[in-house]
């Protein structure tokens, strides 16, 4: 298996984390990672303004609504919102950011990682926090093996 970048394993180190993008039917990308991070032990927030709830549990509007500091963010929107939820992680001083991108353009925009880095924040970019979360599930074990040997492993 493929060493855990540093970026990663600190991203995951941290114990409260928002998760902006999911939905009210479960069909983002962002619910597995919201229901991975809750199953693990974290303190995760979901993140959408058009919800109060996901999945039983309170659903927030955006980074600003949510109480206590944050350890980090992923951000699992359309790309043309991901400067968005980045520019609300910058104001609250949120240090660490993940553009969540499986295949095609994901989360990521350039505006947004160029944001992370004017703002010096530790922003992942592209794969899965599900690639790293234990136990690893044979479709994101691939995903990350298939990443890897591309050369597009998030660092």
């Amino acid at each position: 298996m493929t060493k855990t970048p540093e970026a990663v394993a600190e991203f995951l180190r941290g114990s409260c984390i928002a998760v902006a993008g999911v939905s009210r039917t479960g069909a983002s990308a962002a619910n597995p990672v919201f229901r991975k991070l809750r199953a693990g032990g974290y303190d995760v927030f979901p993140v959408n303004p058009s919800a109060p709830e996901v999945e039983g549990v309170r659903c927030y509007p955006n980074l600003a609504s949510i109480p206590g500091r944050l350890d980090g963010v992923v951000v699992a929107t359309h790309p043309d919102t991901s400067a968005t939820v980045v520019q609300q992680a910058v104001e609250l001083g949120v240090r660490r950011v993940w553009l969540h991108r499986s295949f095609g353009k994901g989360s990521v925009s350039d505006a947004a990682v160029e944001l992370c880095r004017r703002s010096a924040i530790s922003c992942i970019v592209g794969g899965c926090p599900l690639m790293y979360c234990r136990p690893i599930d044979i479709g994101h074990r691939c995903m990350r093996a298939w990443l890897n040997w591309r050369g597009h492993l998030p660092t």
